[in-house]
């Protein structure tokens, strides 16, 4: 009783009872909301669990008393981190609360409740982290592109939304343009986000019905924003737009586009897009795929292209890489070159597991990064939060 609820109750037609922070004022309005059949809908439960389970987890590994930790409540507030992320929470931690509140407002679509709000935080806190933990970010989201357990359109939308945040500003875009990226960025896929699951871990082609799918969710993200109440023009322009090319061979309508900001989304789309793992052919090696952006459509050094690789490197934190020394490893910091990251060696000269990672600085010839390698190559489990801690 008093206590705010963590979320959004509604009644079986989908009116709204009692809104997320309000509270139960008495037993006579307990009751009055127990004969509406009171209902909460199921992704912000799965949200509200979710962040109940991390709360724990940091208590428990923050070494806090039991007596705490018994207190903590899955239904408290503290818990409820599915519309933002506690301060002082590690990157993985921050990125995993974002990604599973932003998986759950896609998945929502037009069933969002509070979608400006709960958008706008991930994008201001996902802001915040780009800022003040690049590397970090890259190593925790790209980790994440190789994992099958979580949504793929979700990292897909986060990874790509970093990657325009880190780089508009070395291309002079202002903030307005920054920040209309960005929310483009995280719903430009909004109208196929199941799909998009789906077809990024099914292990053959694309069907004709996908297909059509593909061609028709920029339109479709587009009106979902708009009946989501979107009305900043250039977020739905960029959403709109996003797939279309200079040479009018893009689509959905076969438009002419070559502003810069469109530029850059197409870029970090395809980029994230190519570097991703599929079933039915393996993640394209990121040197491979720095290298076609800088060198642009016309196969001559393209400007935007250079920028993002000078941003991101050949090799981004969370890419795979071998070694002169024929180590294998994994990159978890960009150097001061763009061929010249900080990498983890996980896997000695001889092809088995080191007992703990090495740190390498690539930029010694004796550690100079060999090659790029798809993750399926490194048997070994990535603790992305160790190698954070260790770096």
């Amino acid at each position: 009783m008093h206590e705010p609820v963590p979320v959004n109750i509604w009644d079986a037609k989908g009116v709204l009872l009692l809104r997320k922070g309000e509270a139960i004022t008495s037993e006579q309005h307990r009751g009055v909301l127990m004969l509406h059949a009171p209902l909460v809908l199921a992704a912000d439960w799965q949200a509200l669990n979710y962040g109940y389970t991390s709360s724990l987890d940091r208590m428990v590994r923050g070494n806090q008393s039991l007596q705490r930790i018994a207190e903590l409540s899955a239904l408290s507030s503290s818990a409820a981190v599915a519309y933002g992320v506690e301060e002082g929470t590690s990157a993985p931690e921050a990125w995993a609360d974002l990604h599973a509140s932003l998986a759950a407002v896609l998945h929502q679509g037009p069933e969002a409740h509070q979608f400006m709000e709960r958008l706008l935080k991930v994008q201001a806190r996902g802001d915040q982290l780009w800022d003040d933990q690049p590397d970090n970010s890259l190593l925790v989201l790209v980790q994440l592109l190789f994992d099958t357990r979580v949504s793929y359109s979700a990292t897909h939308a986060l990874l790509a939304a970093g990657l325009c945040a880190l780089v508009a500003p070395l291309a002079g875009m202002d903030e307005k343009q920054r920040r209309a990226l960005v929310l483009a960025a995280l719903t430009m896929n909004m109208g196929m986000t199941r799909e998009h699951d789906q077809m990024a871990r099914q292990p053959g082609p694309l069907s004709s019905p996908q297909r059509k799918v593909v061609r028709e969710h920029p339109q479709q993200s587009v009106a979902l924003l708009r009946q989501l109440g979107v009305m900043d023009t250039e977020w739905i322009r960029l959403v709109a737009q996003h797939h279309e090319k200079p040479d009018g061979t893009g689509y959905p309508k076969g438009e002419r586009v070559d502003r810069i900001t469109h530029r850059l989304l197409q870029m970090a789309d395809v980029y994230v897009a190519c570097i991703s793992p599929r079933k039915s052919r393996g993640a394209l090696l990121s040197q491979q795929v720095a290298r076609e952006l800088y060198m642009g459509g016309h196969r001559a050094p393209d400007q935007l292209g250079a920028l993002f690789v000078k941003s991101v490197g050949f090799y981004p934190p969370g890419s795979y890489v071998r070694l002169a020394s024929d180590e294998l490893g994994v990159v978890v910091r960009r150097g001061a070159k763009a061929n010249e990251p900080k990498v983890f060696a996980l896997v000695g000269r001889q092809g088995l597991p080191l007992g703990e990672p090495v740190l390498r600085d690539t930029a010694d010839p004796a550690w100079a990064v060999k090659a790029s390698l798809p993750p399926g190559e490194v048997k070994v489990i990535v603790n992305v939060e160790r190698l954070i801690a260790r770096c």
